[in-house]
């Protein structure tokens, strides 16, 4: 136990300090916050909308008509959810490798300031 004790101590030691203070002060960290909270709100909002939307429309006689043959407009939404999804998947992926791109320049301008100081 004194050793995962020792181990732990050493790690904390190993580890650079963080001004989270002044990373929040960052205009270039405060922009890559705001575009990924509106990309995640916006994103979560519009998919929630339609998925709630289903059990709801469900109620109401606006499936239920023939779409083709004898496939129901409730069959088509519902696999449309299963695209959305597969869309949202791959949307996400590529922007949040975009934000992660833009949190390591996030960093390296901590990191060039703080050297700076």
């Amino acid at each position: 136990m004194a050793n995962a004790a020792r181990a732990y101590v050493d790690d904390k030691a190993k580890t650079p300090e963080i001004d989270y203070d002044a990373f929040v002060e960052m205009d270039s960290f405060n922009k890559l916050v705001k575009q990924k909270r509106g990309f995640l709100f916006t994103t979560t909002f519009l998919f929630m909308i339609a998925y709630i939307l289903l059990p709801i429309l469900a109620f109401t006689d606006a499936l239920q008509a023939k779409a083709i043959g004898n496939i129901t407009w409730v069959w088509i939404y519902s696999l449309s959810l299963f695209l959305m999804t597969i869309i949202l998947c791959t949307l996400y992926v590529s922007r949040a490798q975009k934000f992660d791109k833009q949190a390591e320049a996030v960093i390296a301008e901590y990191q060039q300031k703080k050297g700076g100081r």
